[in-house]
């Protein structure tokens, strides 16, 4: 058995962009990307990715480089997944709801050398650059101009389709040297620190596509609806994903409800992603889908009366767990046939929970953040939620420090806390940062949050920490209602709502109601903005009760 090694006919390296090339052999003449007027088949979309590697190799760009993309999801955004890493390159996909100084600075950290532009954001990448210092290089930019644009002068080097039509269709792509090469670099939202580079290989892209299509349990070709952002995490590795299976892939530049409802009826869509704040949009209308929409959320942790209704009105949602660092979903709500005898509101409970490991990930615990002991597994002690496995990131670009903080003791340290209940399936419970510690109690603000969504009137809810001189701190709730009630309910019912549902404790204190909650640029509420605020309202002086009660 010692002479049995690996060898080069058993151990080329794993990358997903081999799945593009069995597409286009398996699938050649089935649609590939439909979006506004334009499509392609499977083979034309492998050519024209061939052409833009070949177009990339002869600018000079290759291994090492990195190529950012500043685009909705089009046409050429999911192209891109596969052309630039073709030409050995990797893959900078950047947020379009970044302000030019971000942008800049982030431009600037990857030494990004070519920027794909839409021209939709031209002026903004424009100020961008003009922020770059005089001795620093810029990149070059190529502008992915839409049939409906104007044409513009700019001082960009070249279109998106003219690098096509210079570029050619025979072209050997090039194979990364080893499976650990970086494919991807993506930038957290920064919603608790600085934005970090997550860098990820192209074996942890092979993988992390492969087990979430499984897991999912994807069927071949499936018409499969881009309304989660490719900037957003490589879309979850749903671009290689489709290609993987054979899909159709419905592209959008503007997702809206309207948009979405139309798009699922004219395409007979099958399967969709969705952060939570999109799936609550959805929730507007009253008429079902004719034919039911396989749902993929992640993010925070979906109430569960927006999963009843979702449920309602045909949306089959499964809800996961992952973060930039893993690429993906690597936890998700494994559901089991016995639970479907239960009534929605019990079923709605179940998919609340995050659930258990994905297959490609080997190992998911609670711990203590201190010791690294696990926590018991009953549902109720709280700890860190850890990560280890195939699908972790290589680590942070240029900070070492930063990548040491984060994986430990053979362990990616995610920085959420949850709990493990009895039968092994987790829930989170919050962020570190926004767990709420009343009188000694710690309390989830999600848990709140997720009472309050039950309400009939409210629309968006998030739950933080307002100083107390009695109990340290108190729940203080931001409500957005929802538009157009006849009868809107104050602050006092709202309270109530809660008291005939929570423990006393964790009942909030102050209600304050907004227009609209703070976001980041991919749709997270911005809880520490919230906590200015609630901190800026100054401590609740009430007196407290002769024998305080945390009941």
């Amino acid at each position: 058995m010692e002479d049995l090694t690996p060898n080069p006919a058993n151990s080329p390296p794993l990358t997903p962009l081999t799945f593009l090339e069995r597409a286009a052999i398996v699938y050649g003449d089935s649609h590939s990307i439909l979006y506004d007027r334009t499509s392609f088949t499977w083979s034309q979309t492998h050519r024209r990715c061939l052409q833009l590697a070949s177009s990339l190799t002869s600018l000079g760009l290759g291994r090492g480089h990195v190529i950012s993309v500043l685009s909705p999801n089009t046409t050429s955004m999911y192209e891109l997944h596969f052309a630039i890493p073709m030409c050995g390159a990797i893959l900078n996909n950047l947020n379009l709801r970044l302000n030019p100084h971000t942008l800049s600075v982030l431009l600037r950290h990857s030494e990004s050398k070519l920027v794909f532009v839409h021209s939709h954001s031209l002026s903004l990448i424009l100020l961008a650059l003009s922020n770059f210092p005089i001795t620093t290089p810029r990149p070059s930019l190529v502008l992915i101009k839409d049939d409906a644009d104007a044409i513009t002068r700019s001082p960009v080097i070249d279109t998106y389709e003219d690098l096509i039509r210079k570029g050619n269709p025979n072209f050997k792509w090039v194979q990364p040297n080893s499976e650990w090469d970086p494919i991807t670099l993506n930038y957290t939202s920064g919603t608790t620190s600085s934005p970090k580079g997550v860098v990820h290989s192209h074996r942890a892209t092979f993988i992390m596509t492969l087990d979430s299509l499984i897991d999912w349990c994807v069927p071949k070709q499936p018409v499969y609806l881009w309304t989660l952002p490719m900037f957003h995490s490589n879309g979850w590795t749903f671009p290689w994903g489709i290609a993987a299976a054979g899909g159709t892939n419905i592209c959008a530049r503007k997702i809206d409800a309207p948009t979405i409802y139309r798009l699922i009826e004219s395409h007979n869509v099958t399967h969709m992603c969705a952060a939570p704040v999109v799936l609550n949009m959805l929730l507007t209308r009253t008429e079902p889908v004719k034919n039911p929409v396989h749902v993929l959320t992640g993010g925070s942790p979906p109430p569960a009366a927006i999963l009843t209704r979702a449920e309602e009105l045909g949306f089959r949602v499964s809800h996961g767990y992952g973060m930039t660092e893993t690429l993906g979903v690597v936890v998700s709500c494994a559901w089991k046939k016995e639970w479907d005898k239960f009534p929605s509101t019990e079923r709605a409970r179940f998919k609340a929970r995050q659930g258990v490991r994905t297959v490609a990930m080997t190992e998911v615990d609670v711990v203590d953040p201190t010791t690294g002991i696990s926590v018991k597994r009953d549902g109720v002690t709280p700890g860190e939620i850890v990560f280890r496995g195939s699908c972790v990131m290589l680590g942070y670009l240029k900070d070492i420090e930063g990548t040491k903080r984060c994986i430990r003791n053979n362990w990616l340290y995610t920085g959420d806390v949850g709990v493990m209940h009895g039968d092994g399936y987790l829930e989170i419970k919050d962020r570190s940062k926004d767990v709420i510690i009343s009188g000694g109690e710690n309390l989830s603000s999600v848990e709140v949050e997720s009472v309050l969504y039950g309400h009939p009137a409210v629309n968006e809810v998030a739950v933080v920490a307002r100083p107390d001189e009695f109990w340290g701190e108190t729940p203080c709730a931001f409500v957005m209602l929802k538009e157009g009630l006849v009868a809107p309910p104050s602050e006092k019912e709202l309270v109530e709502f809660c008291r005939e549902r929570l423990p006393h404790f964790m009942v909030p204190k102050t209600v304050v109601f907004k227009e609209a909650l703070p976001k980041t640029s991919t749709g997270k509420i911005q809880k520490h903005v919230l906590r200015m605020n609630a901190k800026a309202m100054g401590s609740l002086v009430a007196p407290p009760p002769a024998i305080p009660s945390r009941m």
